[in-house]
């Protein structure tokens, strides 16, 4: 009969997924002609609780490379873009959770710069998109079974049976050793002499 016993453990007890799609824009000292490429660098966040939701604070820079009078010269223009993203998570199964919860966020698509436009009044706007996961992590109980009984040691046996001992003893010389006198005798008798 097996006994049932409580333990603690952490565990995934909610998790998510969320895509975003942001406009921003960007002003220039000089009026664009082209713009030759957009770069989105330093993704930083961090996951926190609030209330039954989850928020994520996080921030990257965007890089804008664009040519200017008549495309006869190039700069390049940056903007820092923070962000507070809510996630409505909630938990798969409150029940026998115990103690606080950690937050875990992951990017699933790093922020990139996907439609470029120069505006009228010669401003620059972007569309950035990202996808960020989210789990939510908290001490859960369960309850495993113990089987209340040892499992019987297995006997080892070797692998040698008669038939190789036989061959053993059977292989082994007894005359191997004929001449008594040795070596180191016969040099001292030479020696003497």
């Amino acid at each position: 009969m097996a006994a049932f016993k409580e333990i603690v453990t952490k565990a995934v007890i909610g998790k998510g997924k969320k895509y975003f799609k942001n406009s921003y824009t960007i002003t220039t000292e000089a009026t664009p002609t082209t713009v030759l490429g957009c770069w989105v660098i330093n993704h930083k966040f961090n996951g926190y609780k609030t209330g039954d939701r989850i928020g994520v604070d996080g921030s990257y820079d965007v890089n804008i490379w664009y040519s200017y009078e008549g495309d006869s010269k190039t700069t390049v223009v940056n903007k820092k873009i923070e962000y507070n993203d809510i996630f409505n998570l909630k938990a798969k199964d409150k029940q026998g959770i115990t103690g606080d919860t950690d937050i875990i966020v992951r990017t699933l698509k790093q922020p990139n710069c996907t439609k470029v436009n120069i505006q009228e009044d010669g401003s620059i706007e972007f569309d950035i998109e990202k996808e960020l996961g989210v789990e939510l992590v908290g001490e859960k109980k369960m309850k495993i079974e113990v089987a209340e009984e040892e499992e019987p040691w297995e006997e080892i046996e070797d692998d040698i049976d008669e038939n190789i001992l036989k061959e053993i003893d059977d292989s082994v010389d007894t005359d191997y050793v004929k001449d008594t006198n040795t070596d180191s005798q016969k040099n001292e008798t030479y020696s003497n002499e």
